[in-house]
């Protein structure tokens, strides 16, 4: 009699995925299904979809799924916490989304440390729209908008969202993780089970970033894109607990 070691996550549909190659989304979507199932909360739990390339991500997650208009996730969460506040509520959102025209959304969240698990998704680019600058972008690199390169005198230095939310009273626990090789894969998927847990203690507001890839619109192989997020995007945007309210009452 053969034994299974390995399935597909029932937190996850039969639907493919719709991404890029060497795109991480497909694999980040996994991770917090997993973590949905694993922690016996896939009959509680409410998405809210994105505007961007997890846009359509409601017919990937086998759980109630609600779609935001763009950048407004972390206000919707919110609503439907409040509202029904024994289900566990997540949103999950790319740069350009909670970056840019969510940010007030995504801060003031954190600043009333609404009980929510937010999944971040940093890639450095719009994805969808067509490889613009965004917040993220490093200084220097390349986009359809910014064809000489990121400048500081013009845009800035890149926003570090984790480090920003840390600073906020009402966040509770704020990770930044990368999924470039299995290791990390790894410390992802522990990094987003501890969000949810401490959604489940009413502990208050988490987020957990992901370092993640956009091969298309870097211009690149999906291995290089690995590669360059390693060594330029991590230098920037270290990886790492940035707050974790339990370990500071201990």
């Amino acid at each position: 009699m053969s034994k299974i070691v390995f399935q597909k996550t029932k937190a996850l549909t039969d639907k493919e995925f719709s991404f890029c190659a060497g795109c991480a989304h497909g694999l980040i979507h996994r991770l917090v299904a997993e973590a949905i199932e694993e922690l016996g909360l896939l009959n509680q739990a409410i998405g809210i979809s994105p505007v961007g390339c997890a846009v359509t991500n409601y017919n990937n997650f086998n759980c109630d799924m609600v779609q935001a208009a763009h950048g407004r996730a972390p206000a919707v969460a919110t609503g439907i916490k409040r509202v029904l506040p024994d289900r566990i509520v997540f949103s999950y959102q790319g740069d350009g989304d909670l970056a840019s025209i969510g940010t007030a959304e995504i801060v003031h969240a954190a600043h009333r440390g609404e009980n929510i698990t937010v999944i971040f998704i940093n890639n450095a680019i719009y994805g969808m729209t067509g490889g613009q600058m965004a917040p993220t972008t490093l200084v220097g690199q390349k986009t359809s908008t910014s064809p000489f390169g990121r400048t500081i005198e013009q845009a800035g230095m890149p926003i570090r969202m984790s480090e920003l939310l840390a600073t906020i009273p009402g966040s509770a626990y704020i990770e930044r993780v990368s999924v470039h090789n299995p290791v990390h894969v790894r410390k992802a998927k522990q990094a987003v089970k501890k969000a949810f847990q401490m959604q489940v203690e009413k502990r208050g507001f988490a987020l957990i970033e992901f370092v993640s890839t956009c091969p298309v619109n870097w211009g690149m192989t999906p291995k290089d894109a690995l590669k360059w997020a390693e060594e330029k995007m991590i230098a920037y945007y270290p990886l790492g607990v940035f707050k974790d309210k339990t370990k500071e009452a201990q």
